[in-house]
């Protein structure tokens, strides 16, 4: 299994960004795919997640309207469309796979775990 995670780097306030989870290594249309995030001092936290399976998505209150989480079955990509970002969205931003979920916001739902992508977001 492998999960790369890219598209991360430094941004202003008010900009956009888009991450990508390349993936490969299990059946990617049965797996959820979850984005989590992890701040200096902080815990990683789930940002958004969608089922492959089901086209369920979930999104964490402080991104919901300005994240979008899409996927490209033929590439077995997974992509965060980060839009008006803010400071407190400065994070290595994690992509994960979980087979065989729903939807899941807790770190030991999933399986499989990139290395992370570094966002800041300059004010």
């Amino acid at each position: 299994v492998r999960i790369v995670e890219s598209g991360g780097g430094v941004v202003q306030a008010g900009g956009s960004l888009r991450l990508s989870c390349a993936t490969s290594g299990f059946t990617f249309g049965d797996y959820t795919i979850g984005w989590f995030r992890q701040a200096p001092g902080k815990e990683r936290e789930a940002v958004s997640c969608l089922s492959n399976r089901d086209g369920i998505r979930y999104y964490a209150d402080s991104v919901k309207g300005r994240f979008t989480t899409s996927s490209d079955n033929a590439k077995n990509t997974v992509y965060l469309q980060m839009n008006s970002l803010k400071p407190d969205d400065t994070a290595i931003y994690y992509c994960a796979a979980a087979p065989g979920i729903a939807l899941g916001v807790g770190m030991s739902d999933y399986d499989y775990w990139g290395q992370g992508t570094q966002v800041t977001v300059s004010s």
